[in-house]
């Protein structure tokens, strides 16, 4: 099978629209603005065949319509919302064929209630996960819709796949993340480490992602809810004197939120 080519468009302040190409073709992932794909789809002589939403905030759909009025062929899949350029709605568990390879439908509500992300498991050497705001690197999305125990349950989810899933989220917030997550966890070493290759990658003008699940699940602090050393701080700086994960999931949340 024929690897695919991903990269991502800028758009916006921090956002990172997703291309995925193979043969001439292109997959859109997320396209809020619809300018800079058009461009990226010209200088690279790629046709749309499709577009991925995964969820209905404005920075990740606005640019559909435009896109459809040049590129009237291409499919739109996403989750079961109020945007109504869809024209495929997508179901948990649920499996579509995209460039010859399965992509499957992880329902991940959280950051919104209709938050859907895609995962192909099929592309060597990495699988790869298309998550939109649910797992940044470094972090997660705020809960704008969803509850804290529905963003735990979605992110155990994605911590359950496989440790050397590409994970490409849609923002570029890495050293923002990093910070915090460094004021959770001081004494993590490997987060040191992420930190000043992050701060190199971007003062050499490069994208801070996709990062890897692996590397998530040692340094984000949204994936380590479960460690007794990531409680005992998230206790100390919110005072809670008797928990289940949850409530340190939903304490580290609002903590991260007024930081």
């Amino acid at each position: 099978m024929i690897m695919l080519s991903i990269s991502p468009i800028p758009a916006f302040s921090d956002n990172y629209i997703w291309c995925v190409a193979r043969d001439g073709e292109a997959i859109i992932v997320d396209p809020g603005d619809a300018a800079p794909v058009l461009k990226y789809l010209e200088q690279h002589q790629l046709k749309l065949s499709a577009i991925l939403v995964t969820h209905h905030h404005y920075d990740h759909v606005n640019g559909i319509e435009l896109l459809r009025e040049h590129y009237p062929q291409a499919s739109v899949y996403g989750p079961h919302n109020q945007v109504g350029s869809i024209s495929q709605r997508l179901e948990h568990g649920q499996t579509i064929s995209l460039f010859d390879h399965s992509v499957e439908i992880i329902a991940v509500p959280g950051h919104t209630l209709d938050h859907i992300a895609y995962y192909i498991s099929d592309n060597s050497p990495n699988p790869l996960l298309f998550c939109g705001d649910t797992l940044f690197a470094g972090g997660c999305g705020r809960l704008f819709e969803g509850t804290a125990e529905q963003m735990l349950a979605s992110l155990r989810l994605i911590s359950a796949l496989p440790a050397n899933t590409a994970v490409y989220c849609a923002h570029e917030y890495t050293l923002s993340n990093l910070k915090f997550a460094q004021a959770v966890e001081p004494k993590n070493e490997a987060l040191q480490q992420r930190v000043q290759q992050a701060k190199q990658r971007r003062a050499e003008g490069l994208p801070t992602v996709p990062s890897q699940l692996a590397l998530e699940l040692l340094t984000n602090p949204f994936l380590r809810t479960g460690k007794s050393t990531l409680q005992a701080s998230v206790a100390a700086q919110t005072g809670l004197k008797h928990w289940k994960e949850k409530d340190i999931f939903a304490s580290l949340r609002k903590w991260k939120d007024d930081f």
